[in-house]
């Protein structure tokens, strides 16, 4: 199974990084981890077939993390798709890409696919199985607008992929990120605190708990991009296998 860091920036675009997008594939999975604002140019950058994507699991919504949907939508509608598609996510997804649809282009949450859409609605630490992918979400923090906010804990093909996406330190980080084959992590800072976002230094002191098999640090701002730290951190295009 292959990860692909299609977008890894925060949301100010730190070292002109696409926002949060990640492509999974391997022999019968084909899914993305959060759409954000850039998403659409990132992937057709580095020639990823959007028809072939079968499932998008939004983590929260962020324009960072949720913001490219409509373009995502707009170009498969124009592109002629006719794959069936999942878009799940959060409490309130429905709703919530209605509006962002309707933000960004009028009328547009109105137009028939002509493709099947399918909206799910994620409930935390309740399993859900998409073909041969299971995702059990789990409650993270990360402010009051945008939310809920979930993280997730994705098994297919015998692999675990883990995603704290954007969080302050939580407990619930532990069991999501537990052996884990990959855990994904937030380190937006180095060491300096801030407010629903996880520090590098918050994160290394509980890592011993959480003993992912492979860690590689991810939303990272200037303040981590200066730095040389002991751990692998994304960037864009960077593609792994599981």
């Amino acid at each position: 199974m292959q990860l692909r860091f299609v977008g890894c920036g925060d949301a100010f675009g730190s070292g002109g990084r696409c926002n949060t997008c990640f492509h999974v594939t391997g022999d019968g999975v084909n899914f993305l981890i959060d759409c954000g604002a850039s998403s659409l140019p990132a992937l057709k950058r580095q020639d990823i077939a959007r028809d072939d994507i079968d499932l998008i699991l939004i983590t929260h919504f962020h324009g960072d993390h949720f913001g490219g949907l409509p373009f995502l939508l707009l170009d498969a509608q124009f592109s002629r798709r006719t794959r069936p598609l999942v878009i799940a996510g959060p409490e309130g997804i429905e709703a919530r890409l209605a509006q962002v649809m309707e933000a960004s282009f009028e009328n547009s949450s109105k137009t028939k696919q002509r493709f099947d859409l399918d909206i799910v609605t994620l409930l935390p630490v309740t399993t859900a199985r998409f073909g041969e992918v299971s995702v059990t979400p789990f409650p993270v923090v990360h402010g009051e607008s945008g939310g809920p906010f979930l993280a997730y804990r994705i098994e297919a093909e015998g692999r675990i992929i883990a995603y704290t996406a954007d969080t302050e330190w939580t407990e619930t980080l532990v069991p999501l990120g537990h052996n884990a084959d990959l855990l994904i992590a937030e380190a937006y800072t180095f060491d300096r605190p801030v407010k629903n976002h996880l520090s590098l230094k918050a994160l290394e002191a509980r890592l011993a708990d959480i003993k992912p098999k492979r860690l590689i640090l991810t939303h990272m701002s200037e303040d981590m991009l200066g730095r040389a730290v002991p751990f692998e951190t994304a960037s864009d295009g960077l593609t792994i296998e599981i």
